[in-house]
């Protein structure tokens, strides 16, 4: 069986289909409804430029979503997810066609009515996730391009979550928790030194840098190498940054609910004393 046949048409850019080898599935793409009926065939060599949902709660979220929103926002939300496969070259989460879709086209509700949500997290995410930043930067060009609608900056941040978590197939509501984290990380660092870090500083996207790779490491399990030699000499030369060190790592241990191993202190010291000295410096 080389096509699909069309069990119900949504809309002009979605249809429910029979595929040949996953039964029933969503099918998402640039008119790819129209003047469609039901029982027509759809050559499978033309369904390949588009999206196939195959999991059954996706399908049934994306059903529902269909039938609320927009066309146009939908057909726009789909060139959005092409352009972000394409340019990141690595397997979407099917996830993102329910997250994406649900999140802009509230975002463009929102904008429409005046109103605006500022975004906390905003500095943290274009540090951490450039290349997600990226996409997501593009993907509101898009939408002011063809929809006519100009979103906040916020929204950058935003969206740029939604990417990270389709990228890395991890929940949108663990990113949020990592980004959380850090925020509050950076603000213990600040009220234990005194210091204000600047959001476009080269030392908070370093730190912010530190930070996450740390989270992730802790967050795969990852064993960090360190002499038990350093971590005495750290602590006796620099006994309030090593304290600092072990608060912080000790957050990341209760928040991420995973072991971290010492080494991550005496890591986090070395960077955090140069921080401090730097300061110290200008100051």
């Amino acid at each position: 069986m080389s096509s699909l046949q069309v069990a119900k048409v949504l809309n002009n850019n979605v249809i429910i289909a029979d595929h040949p080898q996953y039964e029933e599935v969503v099918v998402i793409g640039k008119g790819i409804g129209f003047n469609r009926k039901t029982r027509d065939q759809i050559p499978l060599n033309v369904v390949e430029k588009m999206f196939i949902l195959t999991n059954q709660q996706e399908q049934e979220q994306y059903k529902q979503l269909a039938t609320q929103i927009d066309e146009q926002i939908i057909e726009v939300i789909n060139e959005i997810i092409h352009f972000i496969n394409k340019e990141s070259k690595t397997p979407l989460n099917e996830h993102i066609h329910i997250a994406l879709t649900d999140h802009i086209a509230f975002a463009i509700k929102r904008a429409e009515q005046g109103m605006t949500v500022q975004n906390p997290f905003l500095y943290e995410t274009r540090e951490m996730y450039p290349n997600e930043y990226r996409l997501a930067e593009h993907a509101l060009e898009m939408i002011k391009n063809k929809l006519g609608v100009s979103l906040e900056e916020d929204e950058i941040g935003f969206v740029a979550l939604h990417i990270y978590s389709a990228l890395t197939d991890q929940h949108i509501t663990q990113i949020k928790a990592h980004s959380r984290l850090i925020a509050d990380m950076v603000k213990v660092v600040e009220d234990s030194l005194s210091i204000t870090i600047t959001g476009d500083s080269l030392d908070y996207s370093r730190l912010l840098t530190h930070l996450r790779f740390a989270i992730e490491r802790i967050r795969r399990g990852e064993k960090v190498a360190a002499t038990h030699r350093l971590e005495e000499m750290l602590k006796v030369e620099y006994p309030e940054v090593y304290s600092l060190a072990w608060k912080l790592t000790k957050m990341m241990e209760r928040r991420l609910r995973r072991p971290v191993y010492g080494a991550e202190v005496s890591y986090l010291t070395m960077h955090l004393q140069r921080f401090v000295e730097k300061n110290e410096t200008e100051n």
